[in-house]
């Protein structure tokens, strides 16, 4: 053999037996009367096909069972006068895994098959810029950006599906872009489907020519219902020359063209629907493309673009979501019939959380009508929204790598999601204290130990972290309670008041609300013996911060909403709720994104610090903790 025809070997190698067949039979001639491959020490050539054969379970079974006997004879001579070639390949094959039997540790199996692998991994991420990344994004996106870059030395692609001018933006994009950077998700190389719409149009042309396309006038309706029935479209069988026609007609945007759409003749009735002949290029005149203005009056849709172009980007595998995996067949008959090169799919369940839908067209909903505050509403599941909310970049990249890729779709509540989060924050989250506003309690404080003047002492900011620092505790004899720690107070009865020590409860004054009472200070008391520990603030020798508190409930009643579901039924008519109270003076160092624990109240994100516009005021968001998942 030639030495191009060795290249093409080496590079051939990778695939089940029906397609390594043919290049095992000719290594067999070739090694008829030779001891290496090339020449008559080890070449490059000895080097690469052996790997490859190696690397092949397929093949190396074959090969070692003596199927083939000049093939079996050089593979063990080679095994066994060149080690160095074994060591190679078993350190590169430890590393790989290494990496996804740590993977897998870590909650999930990521020992997936994926096939020729040898031969380079890249992977893509594809999302469409209508709207804002959520969580299903990111599981794909993190997936994805495994495969590529930890599991194997491959490459990411991300390319943004812009290929429906009426739904996307430039701010979507730009979002999706800030969005997986701020996970951590590298991408080699960034694209645009837009960058081969005349790609794509000549490809809808060469289907057409060829007999695998038909343009079609029929009503969406009426389309949809023939194609759930299995019922052929009268305009299926339209001369090639009459479907060109129009094509061209479509392009410039006429009357007759506008009516019609494009369609892969694929099957009437199979009994697989996606491939029922799907619409492959459909007009829009109106709306112009973010990127390419006016210039297109029709656009392709997903099924056609992202197979062709998948190939044509050189990736190798394509991971998506469970939802797709009907499309996988029409994806493979689209690289089959325009020959293009493999495409290997991977299919991965969705995340679906419980109370919760992660529809683009329903999310846009709740913000075009207001029923939220924006796409990064803390409420809502976009990464925006839970990063808002306090979900930290750690945990959010730790809790789902550690689903996997298993195809399995399950309903998740958020316990464990938000239970994540907090073993992120709770090891360095700065303590603060904040006292309700509504019906706070004035408590003077009597007793040895009852400072005659105001003065502070410094404190440490985490009971068991003392890297996080220390912060300023106002002590004097004019304190605030809780009205609800009051009200559950009984005169005489000793009780805690946090970072000072045991007090006695006297002249409780009022009913409901209770508007005063008096702490004897025992500070010689064992706190350990109490079975009330309060926070409290000091209303002299610092300066009580305003602070707004506020806490998110589901945005819908009903666990898991159905495709049919009216969404305006299952709203939740309250999904937040604010409390206005006084926090310590040392919130006013926080800056926004911030997450501190509210001593007894919970952990809570800045997000609008003290410093922040001329409203002088703290806003705190609550961030679950998985034992109150809302």
């Amino acid at each position: 053999m030639k030495v191009d025809e060795l290249v093409a070997i080496s590079e051939s190698l990778g695939g089940d037996f029906k397609s390594i067949e043919p290049h095992l039979n000719r290594l067999e001639k070739h090694l008829t009367l030779r001891t290496y491959l090339s020449g008559y020490t080890l070449s490059e050539f000895d080097h690469k096909i052996w790997v490859a054969i190696k690397s092949n379970r397929v093949a190396v079974s074959f090969v070692r069972k003596g199927s083939y006997v000049n093939l079996h004879r050089w593979f063990i001579f080679v095994e066994q006068t060149h080690p160095e070639i074994q060591t190679e390949v078993k350190a590169a094959d430890s590393v790989r895994k290494a990496k996804v039997q740590a993977a897998s540790r870590a909650g999930a199996s990521y020992n997936l098959a994926l096939q020729e692998t040898e031969k380079g991994v890249v992977c893509r991420f594809l999302p469409e810029p209508s709207g804002y990344l959520h969580i299903g994004h990111a599981k794909a996106a993190l997936l994805s950006d495994y495969f590529a870059h930890q599991a194997y030395n491959g490459k990411l692609r991300l390319r943004l599906d812009d290929t429906n001018p009426s739904k996307e933006k430039e701010e979507y994009q730009d979002a999706i872009v800030e969005d997986l950077a701020l996970m951590g998700v590298k991408p080699d190389v960034l694209t645009y489907t837009s960058d081969y719409f005349d790609h794509l149009y000549e490809t809808c042309l060469k289907l057409i020519r060829e007999g695998h396309a038909y343009a079609d006038d029929t009503d969406v309706e009426t389309m949809r219902d023939e194609r759930g029935k299995g019922i052929e479209s009268k305009r299926r069988n339209r001369t090639v020359e009459e479907n060109l026609d129009i094509f061209e007609q479509m392009k410039n945007g006429t009357e007759e063209g506008l009516k019609n759409c494009i369609r892969a003749k694929i099957s009437v009735d199979n009994p697989n629907k996606a491939m029922r002949d799907p619409v492959i290029y459909r007009c829009n005149p109106n709306d112009p493309h973010h990127r390419t203005g006016t210039k297109w009056k029709m656009y392709p849709t997903y099924d056609l673009a992202c197979p062709v172009v998948d190939s044509l980007e050189g990736v190798t595998h394509a991971l998506r979501s469970t939802e797709y995996t009907d499309r996988n067949p029409q994806f493979q008959w689209f690289l089959d019939t325009l020959k293009l090169r493999q495409v290997y799919m991977w299919d991965f369940s969705r995340m679906n959380f419980i109370r919760t839908f992660l529809s683009k067209r329903k999310l846009a909903k709740l913000v075009d009508n207001g029923k939220v505050w924006g796409w990064d509403d803390p409420r809502m599941p976009t990464i925006r929204g839970v990063r808002r909310r306090g979900m930290t970049i750690p945990a959010l990249r730790d809790f789902i790598l550690k689903q996997g890729p298993s195809r399995n779709v399950v309903t998740m509540d958020w316990t464990s999601f938000w239970a994540a989060n907090k073993k992120e924050i709770d090891p360095i989250a700065p303590r603060h204290t904040a006292i309700s506003k509504k019906d706070s309690v004035r408590v003077t404080v009597q007793g040895d130990g009852a400072p005659a003047e105001p003065r502070a002492e410094d404190k440490p900011l985490h009971p068991k972290n003392p890297a996080v620092g220390t912060k300023k505790v106002a002590f004097s004899q004019e304190l605030i309670l809780d009205q609800a720690d009051a009200k559950s107070f009984k005169d005489g009865e000793e009780i805690t008041l946090m970072q000072w020590g045991n007090a006695f409860v006297r002249d409780v004054t009022g009913g409901d609300p209770i508007t005063a009472l008096t702490c004897e200070l025992n500070l010689q008391g064992d706190v350990r013996s109490t079975d009330k520990k309060v926070t409290w603030l000091s209303t002299q020798g610092q300066q009580l911060v305003d602070a707004e508190l506020w806490d998110f409930d589901y945005l819908i009643t009903k666990d898991k909403l159905e495709e049919d579901d009216d969404l305006e039924q299952f709203l939740n008519p309250t999904t937040a709720t604010m409390e206005t109270a006084y926090c310590d003076e040392g919130v006013t160092k926080l800056k926004k994104d911030d997450i501190i624990q509210l001593e007894r109240r919970g952990y809570y994100r800045v997000d609008k610090a003290y410093s922040d516009g001329d409203e002088r005021k703290i806003v705190l968001f609550c961030i679950p903790t998985g034992k109150n998942s809302k």
